[in-house]
């Protein structure tokens, strides 16, 4: 048998769904065709949100249909349709959901006073129905303008028949007794809707509060802030707070957004990368920006905590993505916003990153993480960031002036500039791969051109600040030769090698790019000239020529009248001839380049590696591509340990013996060391154990 609570349900939706139906017909179908065939943005706009109010009154009065219906069931039905069953409580919460929609579409009507503005063109019509509207108003007199009456009608009988709901669930709940098997469910229902009501008062409340800010503004920017979805949450004029150093007249805190008025400026910013910092007390509470940092004074301690606590509240609800239930700063804990957050924003201030528009990762108002860069004139770059620079690896693109080309830039950054190994792709001319340094060249590098470029050229050899500096070999096709040897400030200077492509071999001294002093001359056919010449590689001066069948000539050389060789020497026939039976020719620049010279470019990056200790976040940029830590490496290779215990067990151990290692270089004393690295109670010798060296 059912309940009189049950019963007074029945009776409750029945009136509400008649209700619900009456104000379909009589009053939102009458205002659709008075906003119909709009002429203006304005009025398209108003007809949009009549027409999502329309949509959630039909969907309201659907569900409250299908409750009644289960209702109806349990009541004709009681031994074979159990409380359990009813649809008030087993779908309480989306029977919630949809009451929600219904208000936020109201409200978002209110906010633009979509219902005085549709009232005003059919005033007749609504004027001679005003009695009609006064059933609506149980309790509530109709005296005021018809727009004000239509706001009343669409909003008090929800009201009044969620009110009821709630009385009504209580009861209920009292009657079944504490051990009936559905009362949680009643319980639940009753405080979804007592919740309910709550969310409903603050919702109007701030409809209301945004509809009034819009007449204290001016028309253009009441038009910006005060938009349908919008909602105000605190105002400056009824709680004093000023804002330095932009010393703004007014400052609005919306649900998405903080604004200051300052004169004809306004100043928004969105909440979702607003950070307000904690532990403060007195008058005064700092907010971090991405670019500013504002500093909130109140007259006394009681404003700064209303306006720090809707400020935090309002951030976490709007990195939420929805408002809180019931009420503001009532959503899932934290209740304190992530320091990591997500969101794009577009840089105003001057410097690198003026009209850049950052999206990605955010911790305390800077980039920080992953995340995408973008500049207006094509520039992006897309990697990691580090208190708001560049820093790991990234991809940045430039366009180039002239073509419809990009220069790719794949490298490590470190605090904004390239930094550590990176291929760089300047359009489709030339490729450089290697290492940077404060954003140029510096250390070993290749940069070779490509298939498609006019010239063909490459080096490959040390750079330093950008320019070609230390050992190096370049090869110029054009020239049909290469160069080995040292380099200054992009020339060729110092000692050096050239190998022509008909197999003559230079060897001497270079100075701002060109040959002086004396130097030899290695010819194809292995003759050897010691002297001076010039630049194309002719014989000018002293000098000596060493034959291949061991014969000299010292002397004086010169060009001869019809362009030939001119010389005036001694030749010497008494030298040696070479061993027939070997093969092997005479080679130059060996012993003029050590090893520890040539080098530097790679050997001194690894070293200073070493030194610093080996720093997980520098192998990347140290070896040009993903290492895996030391740890994981362990874990990922402890099938070849050969003990039985846990790798991670002795990597303090290990490392102890290796530090003692670099401390014993002489053999007798390292050989002591390692005699110590033996098994806890055991004493085999150490080379009697397999060591685990993960």
């Amino acid at each position: 048998m059912c309940s009189p609570e049950e019963e007074a349900l029945l009776q409750l939706e029945e009136v509400f769904s008649v209700t619900l139906d009456h104000i379909n017909n009589l009053v939102l179908q009458p205002l659709l065709k008075a906003a119909a065939e709009p002429s203006d943005p304005w009025g398209r706009e108003c007809l949009s949100l009549l027409q999502q109010l329309h949509r959630s009154s039909r969907r309201l009065w659907e569900v409250t249909k299908e409750s009644l219906h289960s209702l109806q069931e349990r009541l004709h039905h009681p031994d074979s349709f159990g409380l359990e069953a009813l649809l008030l409580l087993h779908s309480a919460d989306h029977i919630l959901q949809i009451h929600i929609e219904y208000i936020e579409s109201y409200t978002s009507c209110v906010v633009v006073n979509v219902f005085q503005k549709a009232a005003k063109r059919r005033s007749e019509y609504w004027r001679a129905q005003r009695k009609m509207l006064q059933q609506f108003l149980s309790g509530m007199s109709s005296a005021g303008s018809v727009g004000t009456v239509l706001v009343q009608a669409l909003h008090q009988p929800l009201a009044h028949h969620v009110q009821q709901y709630v009385f009504f669930l209580l009861s209920l709940a009292d009657t079944i007794g504490e051990h009936h098997p559905s009362r949680e469910l009643v319980v639940h229902a009753a405080e979804l809707f007592g919740n309910l009501q709550s969310f409903m008062s603050q919702e109007l409340d701030q409809a209301m509060a945004t509809q009034a800010l819009r007449h204290t503004l001016s028309s253009r920017v009441g038009d910006v802030l005060c938009t349908p979805s919008r909602r105000l949450l605190q105002d400056s004029q009824d709680i004093p707070v000023t804002v330095t150093p932009l010393r703004s007249e007014r400052v609005l805190l919306f649900d998405d957004s903080l604004v200051l008025l300052q004169g004809h400026s306004v100043h928004t910013f969105d909440l979702k990368l607003v950070w307000v910092e904690p532990g403060q007390d007195g008058c005064m509470f700092h907010l971090l920006t991405p670019e500013e940092k504002f500093f909130f004074c109140s007259k006394d301690p009681q404003g700064r905590v209303v306006w720090q606590w809707k400020v935090t509240q309002a951030v976490c609800q709007a990195l939420r993505g929805k408002k809180d239930f019931p009420l503001l700063g009532a959503g899932l804990k934290p209740s304190e916003p992530p320091s990591c957050r997500c969101g794009a924003y577009t840089f105003l201030s001057e410097g690198r990153f003026c009209q850049a528009t950052y999206e990605g990762e955010w911790y305390w108002g800077k980039p920080h993480g992953k995340g995408t860069l973008k500049w207006p004139d094509g520039r992006n770059h897309v990697g990691e960031f580090c208190q708001g620079l560049e820093h790991g690896f990234g991809i940045r693109l430039v366009p180039q002036a002239s073509e419809d080309k990009f220069d790719c830039y794949k490298c490590h950054w470190r605090e904004g500039s390239m930094c550590g190994y990176g291929i760089c792709e300047n359009g489709t001319s030339e490729v450089y791969k290697g290492y940077f340094q404060e954003g140029l060249r510096h250390g070993f590098g290749v940069l070779e051109s490509t298939p498609q470029a006019p010239q063909s050229c490459r080096y490959t050899g040390h750079w330093e600040k950008g320019q070609r500096s230390g050992y190096g070999i370049a090869e110029d096709s054009d020239r049909g030769e290469r160069y080995i040897g040292m380099w200054q400030a992009d020339q060729r200077h110092g000692p050096g090698i050239i190998v022509t492509q008909a197999g003559v071999c230079f060897q001497g001294t270079f100075q701002a790019d060109k040959m002086v002093g004396p130097g030899i001359l290695l010819s194809e056919d292995d003759s050897l000239y010691e002297g001076t010449f010039t630049r194309d590689l002719t014989l000018l001066g002293k000098g000596k020529v060493t034959f291949p069948n061991g014969f000299t000539l010292e002397g004086s050389f010169g060009s001869g009248a019809g362009g030939g060789l001119h010389t005036q020497g001694v030749l010497d026939t008494a030298g040696l001839p070479p061993d027939p039976g070997s093969t092997r020719k005479r080679q130059l620049g060996l012993g003029a380049f050590p090893v520890e010279s040539r080098w530097q470019g790679i050997c001194g990056p690894f070293q200073d590696f070493v030194r610093a200790g080996c720093p997980g976040d520098l192998q990347e940029a140290l070896l040009g591509f993903h290492v895996q830590s030391s740890k994981e490496l362990r874990k990922s290779q402890e099938y070849l340990c050969c003990e039985r215990t846990h790798p991670e067990d002795h990597t303090g151990r290990m490392e102890d013996i290796l530090e003692e290692l670099l401390q014993h270089r002489e053999p007798e004393a390292l050989q002591q060391c390692l005699r110590k690295v033996r098994a806890p109670g055991e004493g085999a010798d150490w080379r009697d154990r397999p060591m685990n060296i993960f």
